[in-house]
């Protein structure tokens, strides 16, 4: 198999792995603990890989965060690194690799490691839910930047099982929406479903502002993420999923590429359109244009 190239998407078929079910101590421990409530659904805009490392207003609200949560038995994340275009795919490994896809950082930031174990029974589990496309297993992909900067600081004894699905990008929205919906039932297994990425998300038109910052510097990354804030208090999801009609010509802008936004699409579909309240927990922008805005669905 090729190696993936810088935007992380994997071309190829995808081998199968034959693995035994709780092969690893930390998945044994967890499956043992009894469910007492339906994990909640969370959405992280991660922006920059350089919060793995800074002390910012992000990076501590992120520390705080876990002590709200219960804990999970695993946690399943859809990262917006990880690509495949023509297939979904599921990592199945007893020990994720941590992957540092990124270039020009310093040093300190590639030394760092999440050696979390993988949960390939509930990965299984996962690929077992889903309906709507055949999911692969895998063992050639491992735990991206756009989840181990943002575990790291919420969970960062790094003993909860965590295993990724991929997002095949030749799939429109409401694909994504749809798999999030079929992911919802490992939420009464004890799984914590997030997605990484960021709402307004576009490279070419970041400034260089240092640290966070409350608003946009543009109009533009302001008036969509304003747009999803208002549709999420609402849970106008059909809003949502048709993001490309949402705050009229800035969701072009702003959404330049759906790479960062598919994943929000995944947690909104995951969670209960019905009256499951969603929560921005986090909000504000990096590098001027980067919402960083982050939700919680459920108690």
């Amino acid at each position: 198999m090729s190696k993936m190239h810088r935007r992380h998407v994997l071309r190829t078929a995808l081998p199968l792995a034959a693995l035994g079910a709780l092969s690893t101590l930390a998945e044994v421990a967890a499956a043992a603990e009894p469910v007492t409530r339906r994990m909640p659904v969370l959405f992280i805009g991660h922006g920059s890989p350089m919060n793995a490392i800074q002390d910012n207003a992000f990076s501590r609200f992120l520390r705080g965060w876990s002590a709200q949560l219960p804990r999970p038995k695993a946690i399943l994340v859809v990262s917006a690194h990880w690509l495949t275009p023509g297939v979904t795919a599921v990592g199945v490994q007893e020990r994720p690799k941590t992957i540092h896809d990124f270039g020009g950082f310093p040093q300190p930031l590639f030394d760092m490691q999440y050696p979390a174990p993988g949960s390939p029974a509930l990965a299984r589990e996962a690929m077992a839910v889903v309906k709507r496309a055949k999911v692969q297993p895998t063992q050639e992909w491992g735990l991206d930047h756009g989840t181990w900067t943002v575990l790291h600081h919420v969970y960062p004894a790094a003993d909860i099982p965590v295993f990724q699905l991929s997002i095949d990008y030749d799939k429109p929205a409401a694909f994504h929406h749809a798999v999030g919906r079929e992911l919802a039932a490992l939420r009464d297994k004890g799984v914590l479903i997030v997605g990484s990425g960021n709402v307004v998300h576009n490279l070419r038109a970041t400034d260089r502002i240092e640290g966070l910052s409350p608003t946009a510097s543009r109009p533009w990354a302001q008036a969509f993420d304003d747009a999803v804030k208002q549709a999420l208090a609402t849970r106008n999801d059909f809003g949502l999923v048709n993001y490309t009609r949402l705050a009229g010509d800035a969701a072009a802008t702003a959404v330049q590429t759906p790479d960062h936004y598919y994943p929000f699409l995944y947690a909104l579909g995951a969670s209960d359109a019905a009256g499951e309240k969603a929560v921005s927990v986090f909000e504000g922008f990096q590098a001027g244009t980067l919402s960083m805005r982050c939700v919680q669905f459920g108690a």
